[in-house]
């Protein structure tokens, strides 16, 4: 059991940590509510995993958002109207700065300031420890929100085998010229090796691309509209919406199986659609050419376990990433999976306090998700200080099980599955627990689940 309610560690600020879109949202949420904060930010700005200035930040030159402007800004700060469609790195790097200064953020936030770690204390505050230019320190916290990405820490796969060339991931790309006159093989075909896939074609000697299964190809525009903007309004029942748009996508991108890839074992937005027809146009074209998985490395020689070989300089492992909170007792986030395990994706069932906003994947959530995430956070952090019994309340509903936000959909079991929601089905849970927090119904919420 959590400690109860402590009023006289509510008047501490709360440590987010992260500045990115999440980190952002967090701080404008706790703001909101009046609630006292400290960002923590390792860089020195904004932006997160999208100013690729920082060297953690794991986005290339050719990045661009994969879901439109209209469907990912912040609800209260839309982009410019200038901004393109599916703007870029650049673009967003601006619209972040414009979000920190716009709400007063920045001044809020310890810039080249790394976290090392972060100890709950037997009253349920906390206690931050820290890395900066003027040396270690540490300070007390009422609460941590963590909002440090998703996107950090390489997932690295064991290739058998030795090879003689370079193997990397795709973390470290930046920018095609990398790849120039190279032969070139990229391992997985989600959004970031279908990406680099494409930049590689102008600049690498030859381009291969190695997958394990089947993917859902999307086109950006359809009917010359952003494609995520076309059904904006009460959302289709999942049987039909896989029937109508499974049909659709075939007739605006045909049939991948038809240019080398596998035919997917899984129905349509059981796993993350790969937003990328450009990939499809290259193959079509004889630009680059679908492999399969790989079975042994030798040499320069890469051998798929359909039979085939191949000879390459570079293998580039877009195999994507693992969750990482290293400043963390994993134990603290109920981590015995390949995530830990959190009430609604937010509330950690182990320790009081502890929040993380940002863990969560779903297509078509955008960051307006993410402040609704943060929302809740902070509405329950706000409670605590001004109605405690309502915040009790809440609290004894946090310790049960989280509600079904799958909406139906059977996901894939694969370990960057294990937090992906239905975007329509999690924000209506989030909308519903808000609405349960403000009118201290909290309890019999609890007692209608059970």
């Amino acid at each position: 059991m959590s400690p109860e309610i402590n009023s006289e560690r509510t008047d501490f600020p709360v440590a987010v940590i992260g500045s990115g879109p999440s980190g952002l949202a967090a701080m404008r949420a706790l703001s909101r509510q009046g609630l006292d904060f400290v960002g923590f930010e390792q860089h020195s700005d904004v932006g997160g995993l999208w100013n690729i200035g920082n060297p953690a930040s794991t986005v290339y030159e050719s990045a661009h958002l994969i879901s439109s402007k209209s469907t990912t800004q912040f609800t209260e700060f839309p982009m410019p109207e200038d901004t393109p469609d599916y703007p870029g790195h650049r673009h967003l790097q601006a619209y972040f700065r414009s979000y920190a200064d716009h709400f007063h953020l920045r001044p809020s936030i310890r810039f080249g300031v790394r976290v090392t770690a972060a100890v709950p204390s037997r009253d349920g505050g906390w206690t931050v420890s820290w890395d900066g230019a003027d040396g270690p320190g540490s300070g007390r916290f009422s609460a941590v929100i963590v909002a440090s990405g998703t996107l950090h820490t390489p997932a690295l796969p064991d290739l058998p085998g030795q090879f003689d060339g370079e193997i990397r991931h795709t973390a470290s790309y930046k920018d095609p010229r990398e790849l120039a006159g190279k032969r070139v093989l990229i391992v997985g075909a989600g959004n970031s090796g279908c990406d680099i896939a494409v930049d590689a074609v102008h600049h690498a000697a030859a381009v291969d691309i190695s997958v394990r299964r089947g993917y859902y190809f999307v086109p950006k525009y359809v009917f010359g509209r952003p494609t995520d903007t076309l059904n904006q309004g009460k959302p289709m029942p999942r049987p039909l919406k896989q029937f109508f748009d499974k049909r659709l996508l075939r007739m605006f991108t045909g049939d991948p199986h038809r240019f080398g890839f596998p035919k997917p074992d899984y129905r349509i937005y059981e796993s993350h659609p790969v937003v990328n027809s450009l990939i499809l146009h290259h193959l079509g074209h004889g630009d680059l050419q679908v492999r399969g998985d790989i079975a042994r490395l030798d040499g320069h020689t890469v051998s798929f376990r359909d039979g085939t070989a191949g000879e390459y300089d570079l293998i580039l492992l877009a195999t994507g990433y693992v969750l990482d909170y290293p400043f963390l007792d994993r134990a603290l986030l109920g981590w015995d999976g390949p995530s830990p395990s959190l009430y609604l994706n937010i509330f950690s069932r182990q320790a009081e306090n502890l929040l993380v906003v940002g863990m969560v994947e779903a297509s078509g959530l955008g960051w307006e998700g993410r402040f609704r995430q943060a929302e809740l956070a902070a509405a329950y952090l706000a409670a605590q200080k001004h109605s405690p019994a309502d915040a009790e309340e809440f609290r004894q509903l946090l310790a049960g099980k989280s509600p079904d936000v799958t909406g139906g959909y059977r996901y894939l079991g694969l370990d960057r599955m294990s937090y992906y929601v239905n975007k329509d089905a999690y924000r209506a849970e989030l909308e519903a627990h808000l609405d349960l927090l403000s009118t201290g119904a909290a309890k019999t919420r609890k007692k209608v689940d059970r």
